[in-house]
């Protein structure tokens, strides 16, 4: 019997992850002693020769990429999973590549089945490396690429940290690879003694870390006597638009939550070329909109008139995703948004364990000795929390609010594409290089966030 929990935390704001250390970006494999006390080896895959070789973006490491194509795979799997729980009136957002990162990070530690669920839930073992170790260093890699200083005006900002009970002693190589990959260093807290404490010790520096916009991710009673370790990621996005929506093009328009419901917005308009693709076999509009630097954009994904953001998410996977983003091509368009905040929160646990993560979370079945020294006592994870904040107006995304000002009448182009987002859209923010989706969400009703 187990009688000691690892409680888990992660929480997100609006884009990004992990800030390596400068020293490991320009490191090779050989240069780093990544040597976790379990490795888990992916059996070798069907080749199928017929099949047109993948075009890898320019100065991108092969198993980099494969990495962030595996993220992304895990990243609509998920979503998809929490959408069949919620109603479809319901607003969703979330960082998956910070659920990534973060169960990566548990991975150090795991062994036998534990392991090999963790590869398998999270699709790296779709990576062509095989040995699970491989994994962490491509991290590394993947991490530089997404979280280097894209523009002055762009925040991007991540923080790890292991939250460990000052009584007990963690295997030193543990600490060592969570620090070197994942910047994670260990801070002792008496959750034995003073389990509250800990807590809103934990909570503050969260909330420190995303500029005080997440606060509160362990509820109460998250902590307590038995906890002994807690993994943190935070995640803070402040981005301007590349182009800006003018603050006096503003007016209140009706937002269609159902065909039964809707409510008054503020909309946000303008007229120019941005990347564009309607898809008259999914019955899908895609349009991107860049941030300054360019390199981190979000993509807009809103369904014809008649078809339900739910049948697009049924039917979507990550090569329709990439199809459609490819079909993308400069266009004039008419583009309406509403501007709209949207939190969201939830334990990660049910969904995980839906997806095949059931070990992890069992008293009786989870391993993973390799977070703990000298034979310590065997951990399982007791939950995991994910909480998540965005808020888009007319500078960008977590910018100050403007006063809305009824817009006037402005003269048709009969060339141009329309894009209004009155109705249930989906949203990606992502590195567009490699195609990384740091964040998803679902914009179901925006009534009175804007």
């Amino acid at each position: 019997m187990k009688l000691l929990a690892c409680t888990w935390a992660l929480w997100v704001l609006a884009l990004c992850s992990v800030q390596a250390a400068k020293d490991i970006c320009n490191a090779k494999p050989k240069d780093l002693p990544l040597e976790p006390m379990c490795i888990y080896r992916s059996p070798d895959s069907e080749t199928h020769p017929t099949e047109k070789p993948e075009k890898i973006p320019a100065g991108t490491n092969p198993r980099v990429w494969e990495l962030s194509k595996a993220n992304s795979r895990f990243a609509l799997s998920f979503f998809k999973q929490l959408a069949e729980g919620k109603s479809n009136d319901e607003n969703i957002f979330l960082s998956p590549i910070s659920i990534s990162t973060a169960f990566a990070m548990t991975k150090l530690g795991a062994c036998n089945t534990t392991l090999e669920q963790l590869m398998k839930v999270f699709q790296f073992d779709t990576i062509k490396e095989k040995t699970s170790d491989q994994v962490h260093f491509f991290f590394a890699k993947l991490n530089c690429r997404l979280y280097r200083k894209k523009h002055e005006t762009t925040e991007l900002i991540s923080a790890n940290r292991l939250f460990g009970d000052k009584s007990m002693l963690f295997n030193e190589s543990y600490q060592h690879i969570s620090e070197m990959v994942y910047g994670a260093k260990l801070l002792p807290l008496d959750f034995k003694g003073k389990p509250e404490v800990s807590r809103m010790t934990i909570n503050e520096w969260i909330a420190n870390k995303t500029e005080n916009r997440i606060k509160d991710t362990l509820p109460e009673g998250s902590i307590d006597s038995n906890t002994i370790l807690v993994l943190v990621n935070t995640i803070y996005f402040k981005g301007q638009w590349k182009h800006k929506f003018d603050k006096q093009n503003v007016m209140n328009s009706d937002f269609h939550v159902s065909e039964t419901h809707k409510c008054q917005v503020s909309i946000m308009y303008q007229e120019r070329k941005f990347q564009y693709a309607k898809i008259n076999d999914d019955k899908v509009k895609i349009l991107e909109l860049p941030y300054n630097g360019a390199d981190i954009t979000m993509v807009l994904i809103l369904p014809f008139e008649g078809t339900t953001l739910s049948e697009v998410v049924e039917n979507m996977n990550l090569k329709k995703l990439e199809g459609w983003l490819q079909a993308m091509k400069e266009t004039t368009v008419f583009v309406q948004l509403p501007r709209f905040r949207i939190e969201d929160n939830f334990s990660l646990k049910e969904q995980l364990m839906k997806m095949g993560l059931d070990h992890l979370f069992s008293p009786e079945n989870a391993s993973l000795p390799g977070i703990v020294a000298n034979d310590g006592p065997n951990l399982y994870i007791s939950n995991a929390y994910h909480k998540a904040f965005l808020e888009v107006n007319e500078e960008g995304s977590e910018a100050a609010a403007a006063t809305a000002v009824v817009a006037t009448g402005r003269s048709l182009n009969i060339y141009r594409e329309n894009f209004v987002a009155d109705r249930p859209f989906l949203l990606l923010i992502r590195e567009s290089s490699i195609n990384a989706l740091i964040f998803t969400g679902r914009v179901a009703n925006p009534c009175g966030s804007s």
